[in-house]
């Protein structure tokens, strides 16, 4: 029986001609829009070269020494100097396909630990280089995620086997080089990071699952003692900790409202019946970050679908809020800030913004506009924040975007974008494609749709498992408000997601159908139920946080069952859809995106021949599978292409 069935992928030989098939398809689609890619090509590069090389790459400075890399090259250079020394080059250590992820310098500065991903693959490399004279390659560790120096000659680091971290270890480089294991996670649920606080006293190991953490701390004097239990894990209790002055700063969901607030306690009696409250956020707040640094604690927040700093003094014990330009939609710290700096510098943007630089002053407690950038201003853009109301009449966040000069807006083409997972915000920063999108004319709409983290951790934990269709309706709402407010019409309507986002766009293409002209997914997630029944998957555990568990509960498999795109695809006029795939994708697998297009090209055949209606409309779908590239984002010239 099932193979007799063309919607199911039964053998290697079935799916290598399914591959070739969708190859063809490609070259043969793709061919007839060469005139189009070239003249976007040509505009998209125009954008980045005018816009998108004004920022310098990250720095990291080490009193005198500033170490900084660009195009596959580390180098160091003096605070105040132009000459640099190159330190490592990806081409000349043999690793001429991979870029650079992560650096650490040790507390001496006699050793580099570069961590080096390629294109194909999530899993990185760890280089260490010993900083003498010449740099010499000391050691390369395979399959690494995050790794902290914890002394001069002591190097913790976890690594990373099928997209999942559980083990920490420890490699020495003196005299007598040694490595073991010092920590090892049972539950598959849970992932663990290693993170050194910022005053350099602790290293803490993180071990985190969707809704939980625990934290064990290292101290840098002692690194060879057995790691400490900061507090034991508490289902539905997430924690960070940092340190200063002998008292740990947690960062935490615990107590009542359910949301992020710093709290602190003792060094010695870390438990969580010692946490103090510090700082509370006030209500329906977003925290989006924090720094810390050895007199202040920096803030970055949300609030009323604006961004504002906080700026907390611990030796004064007050707290300065200020409120940031209007059209910022996303900000990005610059990397490494020096513990006992003066100044805060960071980056703000929006999809349509360019980064623009700004500077907090600890000293004249006033934020700075960098002048010295000279990034263009965009003025030829209007931003509207709109409330959209859901089926539950809950108000759902939309940030719009569109030329100021454009006239008749519900004449012009209209791109949604959504995502509505994992308690993660929509990417708002900027993109040349977006920019160019707005000078043709297009409108672009933001779907802050719950599921997502815009509005706090109450708004993810309204869109996930039992709750999941919560985000699709919003998604609904959203777009018929734009359509009833004039924002473009449903024939010329895209619809825009990525990832998990794909589960939402791609519900609403058999819910709604006829709200939109065309969809654009990027390696999406399409068949929730068959992947979260496979347990031996990679991920399937660990996501059962967020999609629920249908082999434990039959009301879960009902539940998915009901919104899954790939379950309800159904004879029925159907908008066009492009999906880019990556063939190396170790989340969402090729097979399950084969699967999904054989079947929507079917059910749209089905409908097409049932009516027999001359002039019907027959949806393309398109299917590029990228040989290169994985799930994670992809470099300059990659996206470019794509």
């Amino acid at each position: 029986k099932r193979k007799k069935n063309p919607s199911v992928i039964t053998s290697g030989l079935l799916y290598k001609d399914l591959l070739r098939s969708e190859q063809e398809n490609w070259k043969e689609n793709s061919a007839r829009y060469k005139y189009m890619i070239k003249n976007i090509k040509r505009k998209l590069e125009e954008l980045h070269d005018k816009y998108a090389l004004n920022l310098n790459s990250p720095r990291i400075r080490f009193g005198e020494n500033v170490y900084f890399e660009e195009n596959g090259c580390i180098f160091l250079s003096k605070a105040d100097d132009d000459k640099a020394n190159v330190l490592f080059s990806t081409d000349d250590a043999g690793f001429s396909n991979t870029h650079i992820h992560r650096i650490r310098i040790s507390p001496d500065q006699r050793y580099m630990a570069i961590s080096l991903k390629s294109e194909n693959s999530e899993e990185a490399t760890c280089v260490i280089m010993k900083l003498d004279c010449s740099p010499v390659l000391e050691k390369v560790i395979p399959n690494t995620f995050s790794f902290e120096w914890a002394t001069s000659d002591v190097l913790f680091y976890t690594s990373q086997k099928n997209l999942k971290c559980q083990e920490v270890f420890m490699t020495t480089f003196a005299d007598e080089k040694h490595t073991k294991l010092v920590y090892s996670e049972q539950d598959e649920r849970f992932f663990v990071d290693i993170y050194c606080t910022k005053d350099r006293r602790f290293l803490t190991i993180n071990s985190n699952s969707k809704t939980t953490s625990e934290v064990w701390l290292v101290h840098c004097s002692h690194p060879f003692k057995a790691p400490v239990l900061v507090q034991a894990r508490t289902k539905g209790v997430i924690y960070h900790v940092e340190h200063r002055n002998d008292e740990f700063y947690i960062l935490t969901t615990y107590g009542e409202p359910a949301e992020y607030k710093l709290m602190k306690a003792p060094v010695a009696s870390s438990g969580m019946e010692n946490w103090q409250l510090f700082y509370a956020l006030e209500e329906k707040t977003k925290l989006i970050d924090l720094e810390m640094f050895s007199d202040h604690c920096i803030m970055f927040l949300q609030r009323n679908r604006h961004l504002y700093l906080d700026v907390i003094s611990f030796v004064s014990c007050s707290v300065q809020s200020i409120k940031l330009p209007t059209w910022a939609c996303a900000f990005e710290l610059e990397s490494h800030p020096e513990h006992s700096t003066s100044t805060c510098y960071f980056q703000l943007t929006s999809p349509v913004h360019p980064p623009k630089r700004f500077a907090y002053s600890f000293k004249a407690n006033n934020l700075i506009e960098q002048a010295e950038q000279e990034v263009p201003i965009i003025r030829n853009c209007h931003t509207t924040r709109l409330l959209a109301k859901s089926k539950d009449e809950t108000l759902v966040p939309i940030t719009v975007f569109h030329n100021i000069k454009s006239e008749e807006l519900h004449r012009k083409p209209l791109l949604v974008h959504v995502y509505g997972a994992y308690g993660i915000d929509l990417n708002m920063s900027f993109k040349e494609e977006k920019l160019m999108l707005i000078e043709e004319g297009w409108i672009l709409a933001y779907c802050h749709v719950r599921g997502g983290g815009e509005l706090g951790l109450n708004w993810h934990k309204d869109g996930c498992q039992l709750n999941k269709l919560k985000g699709l309706h919003d998604l609904q709402a959203c777009i018929m408000l734009l359509h009833e407010l004039g924002f473009s019409q449903p024939k010329s309507t895209a619809i825009a997601a990525a990832s998990a986002g794909g589960v939402l766009a791609g519900a609403l293409c058999n819910t709604d159908p006829e709200l939109i002209r065309a969809v654009v997914l990027q390696a999406p997630f399409l068949d929730v139920l068959n992947t979260m029944l496979k347990t031996h998957l990679p991920l399937t555990i660990e996501e059962q946080e967020e999609w629920g568990n249908p082999l434990a509960d039959e009301k879960t498999m009902k539940y998915i069952k009901n919104y899954c795109p790939y379950q309800n695809i159904k004879p029925q006029p159907y908008p066009s859809v492009f999906i880019t795939a990556y063939e190396n994708d170790q989340r969402v697998p090729l097979t399950g995106i084969l699967r999904y297009v054989q079947k929507l090209r079917k059910a749209a055949r089905d409908y097409g021949s049932r009516t027999g209606r001359e002039g019907n409309w027959i949806p393309n779908i398109i299917l590029d599978i990228q040989a290169n590239g994985s799930h994670c984002d992809s470099s300059w010239e990659d996206s470019l292409n794509e």
